[in-house]
């Protein structure tokens, strides 16, 4: 279950995201040599984002084809490189789920309803 400690930093499952993104944050200054994180982030945005959509197909093909573990494993794989991208952009995770949050309260289809009309 998660709570709120007196950082204002969620605890728990529910924290996941953002203390991963956290990490990942702390990685752009570690070693390059020992970092995985760091050498994703040093390599750009297009590295960056041709993992993620190589960790993508992945998992369709789990889902296709493989049990619930490798599923949720690579969901795991997809989201970590999720993360990496959107700090190599400088996106905050906050800003994502924030956004996410906005959505919440419409059902799918007026939410991209709004999102064709403001393209317009």
């Amino acid at each position: 279950m998660a709570n709120e400690q007196d950082s204002g930093r969620v605890e728990g499952p529910a924290g996941v995201l953002e203390r991963l993104a956290a990490t990942i944050r702390a990685r752009r200054s570690a070693a390059s040599d020992t970092s995985y994180t760091r050498q994703l982030l040093d390599a750009g945005v297009p590295k960056c984002a041709k993992k993620l959509g190589e960790e993508a197909v992945e998992l369709v093909i789990a889902s296709l084809s493989e049990d619930d573990e490798a599923l949720k494993g690579e969901a795991a794989d997809l989201v970590y490189h999720l993360l990496v991208l959107l700090e190599a952009r400088g996106v905050a995770i906050e800003d994502v789920l924030a956004t996410l949050e906005k959505r919440m309260g419409l059902s799918g289809l007026d939410e991209k309803a709004s999102r064709s009309r403001k393209g317009s």
